[in-house]
């Protein structure tokens, strides 16, 4: 039984210099000009879907919301920023702004869509209300911090719907971005459905059971493959999968299976095997014969070799008898899209006393063009079917029968009928920089993510030419985007 994980998002103090310099420039000006304590919302969100699919599962939150909570400068970081100049030479920040900062903390507030939610372009994973300064600190981290861990969940959920139920395990420490990609990507890739990994500090830290057992080292260090086999079956009777393919993979699968016959004498079993190279498709369809006609029905037939969805589901329309996976590089790396787009835009503004204004960057690509307003989404259901996205501003609530439309094309729109059911997806996370509810455990997100994944129509999950889920502006955000838009472009024009 491995140890139970820590409790979730402990303060992370230490990370306020991760971070782009221009936060901090921006801070200072901030600072400097009177502006620090504007209020301010900001939105972290994606314009398109990773991997050319239909959804995004979110990830990343609890790492967000521990580096939220130690959010404070050491004296080493002040010092260090004290040694940096401007371009004339002369330090770039004043002394005062660093005494500033020596005793800033975080204390917006952050409603954000739970772990494990399915989203959809230009909708807020996380929204931050608060003072403009500490909301602008705070953006490069929160983007790294969420944008890796929901691009790996997301590859996680394809891998795992490729292997149609069968066990994946992440595989990919030693290919992985560095240590903290490594362990990031582990905790993401279980969130997506992966049952285990092959990282044992990944699996001491997040509580997920680790596996492995030799690699073609341990064959080669033996005179023949069988002793290899046999050696290893008497120090560790009770984690025999055997790598076949060092030599000759049928070959291999013989000489795992005269091993599993002394195992069974000794009263253990033979666990399965490991197919790591050469057809793995006709490899594993004769061990399979050779693994039943011995008597060892149960044992697995694993497979590795960069592996990813689409190859999985190759192999799986061939008739592969492959019953598990490990998956690694093309999992960890996010091989075929390294990164998730995520941005982080303010939308709104307000002078103290006043209202709330809303903000729009404008721009000549309609998808870059972002919504304006204290933004919340809306999910309305069917049957146990999430059926459309409605994100409206939480200053103008829809009344009664809620229309969508999409933001890339106004003359599609799509109606909900008064009596559907329906969630709000941002919930509230912090106050004034404090939790307001504990965080939940890994699994019960790992077990949202695949209740989520469940609530999606098929068509949004297939990997080629998915079908686009109904995620629009309800209309009269809609509306009000266009207004802005409008405005803006004509304040633009030459007079």
């Amino acid at each position: 039984m491995h140890a139970a994980p820590p409790a979730p998002a402990a303060p992370r103090a230490g990370l306020a210099l991760l971070t782009d310099l221009y936060q901090l420039t921006m801070a200072f000006a901030y600072w400097k000009s009177g502006k620090a304590n504007l209020e301010s919302v900001f939105n972290l969100f994606f314009r398109k879907h990773p991997f050319q699919g239909g959804f995004t599962l979110t990830a990343g939150l609890d790492d967000a919301v521990a580096y939220l909570r130690g959010f404070r400068f050491e004296e080493s970081d002040l010092a260090y920023l004290a040694t940096l100049n401007g371009a004339d030479g002369r330090p770039l920040f004043d002394s005062a702004f660093l005494d500033y900062l020596r005793t800033l903390r975080f204390a917006c507030d952050v409603d954000a869509m739970p772990e494990g939610t399915v989203a959809f372009p230009h909708q807020p994973l996380l929204r931050v209300q608060g003072p403009i300064l500490q909301a602008q600190l705070v953006e490069t981290a929160l983007l790294n911090l969420i944008n890796f861990q929901s691009l790996i969940s997301t590859k996680a959920a394809r891998v795992c719907q490729a292997a149609q139920g069968d066990p994946v395990v992440e595989f990919g420490l030693r290919r992985a971005q560095g240590i903290d990609g490594a362990l990031s990507a582990t905790r993401a890739a279980y969130i997506g459905g992966c049952s285990a990994t092959s990282n044992v500090l990944g699996g001491k830290l997040f509580g997920i059971p680790p596996r492995g057992t030799h690699a073609h080292s341990w064959v080669l260090s033996w005179e023949n493959e069988l002793d290899a086999f046999d050696a290893y079956a008497k120090a560790m009777p009770n984690n025999c999968i055997f790598l076949v393919d060092t030599f000759d993979s049928l070959a291999g699968v013989r000489h795992a299976l005269e091993v599993g016959r002394r195992l069974r004498q000794r009263g253990h079993e033979l666990a399965g095997i490991r197919l790591d190279s050469g057809d793995l498709a006709y490899l594993s369809i004769e061990a399979r014969k050779l693994l039943d006609a011995a008597g060892f029905e149960a044992a697995v037939i694993m497979a590795s070799n960069d592996l990813d969805e689409h190859l999985i589901t190759s192999l799986k329309q061939q008739g592969a008898k492959i019953n598990a996976w490990g998956v690694g590089t093309r999992l960890v790396t996010a091989f075929d899209q390294p990164a998730l787009g995520g941005v982080y835009k303010l939308s709104a503004i307000r002078q103290p006393g006043g209202d709330w204004e809303p903000r729009l960057k404008l721009s000549e690509q309609g998808a870059k063009t972002t919504t304006p307003g204290i933004l919340q989404v809306r999910r309305f259901q069917n049957a146990g079917e999430f059926v459309g996205d409605a994100l409206y501003d939480l200053n103008h609530p829809p009344q009664g029968r809620v229309v969508i439309v999409d933001p890339l094309d106004s003359t599609r729109r799509k109606r909900f009928p008064r009596e559907s059911s329906s969630e709000e997806l941002l919930v509230p996370i912090l106050r004034r920089g404090e939790l307001v509810a504990p965080l939940p455990e890994l699994e019960a997100i790992r077990e949202r993510a695949q209740r989520q994944l469940a609530s999606l129509n098929p068509g949004i999950r297939r990997f080629s030419n998915p079908h686009q889920y109904p995620a629009g502006l309800e209309s009269g955000l809609h509306d009000l985007k266009t207004q802005l838009v409008l405005r803006a472009r004509g304040e633009a024009a030459p007079s």
